[in-house]
């Protein structure tokens, strides 16, 4: 039989943490567009696909995480914690990547240049891949 109390005691949690990991992604893609010396907004609004490529496997490294920290923790607080530490980790991924071990890494993606958003998003979702693991441990 359905238990419309237990269902709506649920869904008010899953609301609220829906919203809660919906705005850490918002802040995140924010703050890793803030972060990045090119413009993904402006050139993937000119079609340029390296651009989309590079921010959405950040985005996918970002919330893989979020979804292995939503299952593993008992507060919003932790939860927040969680998302902020897996933040930090895929900014500094892109600023190792992109800054310290790949040449022209910017000026490869602000030319579409396919490989260079190809290596940055799988590094990306690497990296996010091993922080979701981590939070089980």
């Amino acid at each position: 039989m359905f238990d419309i109390a237990a269902f709506g005691s649920g869904a008010l949690a899953f609301l609220i943490a829906f919203t809660m990991a919906a705005g850490f992604t918002l802040v995140f893609k924010l703050v890793y567009q803030w972060i990045t010396p090119y413009h993904e907004r402006d050139l993937i609004r000119q079609g340029n696909s390296a651009a989309a490529v590079t921010l959405g496997g950040a985005l996918i490294g970002y919330v893989l995480p979020l979804a292995s920290a939503l299952s593993q923790t008992y507060s919003l607080q932790e939860f927040a914690a969680w998302a902020l530490l897996a933040g930090v980790m895929q900014i500094l991924a892109f600023v190792i990547v992109s800054r310290l071990a790949f040449k022209g890494f910017v000026q490869r993606v602000e030319n579409g240049e396919m490989a260079a958003a190809f290596y940055m998003a799988s590094v990306s979702i690497c990296i996010g891949l091993l922080n979701a693991a981590c939070m089980t441990a």
